[in-house]
């Protein structure tokens, strides 16, 4: 069932929003060759503390730390390690903010020091890949008008898109209804509400789509061992369009 939310609802959740955006770009200041995925989740876990708010991710369903951090081949949910971080590396923020009984959750892609002209391609198509989805999130349409826009980008430009993993419903929960598919048909899934929210995230790897998982559970890298990019936004959809709730 999908839980459409009042205003109230939204302005709790635009909270959430903002302490998260925050709180990503502080983090994001202090990537660097040299410091660890483990400090940048440090910071991030006290930052969120700091602004009254909880990591969505500590805890759920056992996940060991407040943020996923993601690099190079790691598609999603890498558990921050204590593992320098290189030039030329991508790496993944991904957490969620808890407060006053709702969350919010985004996603970034950064380059360490100077990238790749193919590494800032994969991330520079990601990230508009994203929008592209996020413009569909009209009263009215499907689910599938978001997903279609996303795949048709990404393939369009060579790439793949994850399909193992997918956006989801937001609000009370961390994962609601509806399921926000990266790929599909424009007539396939929910219709959407007024006040319907929802993770539009495109997981874009460089090569194939398949993914492996490590013995951690958790981890899922590329099967080709090629770049994967992630982008991701919290978006409510209102009578006067999409509005991207993830933003200071």
């Amino acid at each position: 069932m999908i839980i459409l939310k009042k205003e109230s609802d939204l302005a709790k959740m635009r909270e959430c929003g903002k302490i998260l955006a925050w709180t990503l770009r502080l983090v994001s200041e202090e990537i660097k060759p040299g410091v660890t995925p483990k400090q940048l989740d440090e910071l991030a876990d006290k930052l969120i503390m700091e602004k009254g708010g909880k990591p969505s991710f500590l805890g759920y369903r056992g996940y060991p730390a407040a943020t996923c951090i993601s690099v190079n081949n790691v598609v999603i949910h890498g558990i921050p390690d204590d593992t320098p971080l290189q030039e030329g590396d991508i790496i993944d923020l991904d957490f969620g903010v808890y407060k006053n009984g709702f969350h919010a959750d985004s996603a970034w892609t950064f380059p360490v020091g100077k990238i790749s002209k193919n590494a800032e391609r994969l991330l520079n198509i990601t990230q508009e890949a994203m929008w592209q989805g996020i413009a569909k999130a009209k009263v009215g349409a499907k689910v599938g008008e978001i997903s279609s826009a996303v795949q048709k980008y990404v393939e369009t430009n060579g790439y793949s898109v994850v399909r193992e993993l997918v956006g989801h419903g937001i609000g009370r929960s961390l994962h609601e209804e509806p399921s926000v598919p990266n790929y599909g048909k424009p007539s396939s899934g929910a219709l959407l509400r007024d006040g319907t929210t929802i993770c539009i995230e495109p997981m874009v790897n460089e090569g194939t789509c398949e993914l492996v998982t490590l013995e951690d559970g958790w981890t899922m890298l590329t099967k080709d061992g090629k770049l994967s990019a992630h982008f991701e936004h919290t978006v409510a959809v209102t009578r006067d369009g999409p509005e991207v709730l993830t933003v200071e």
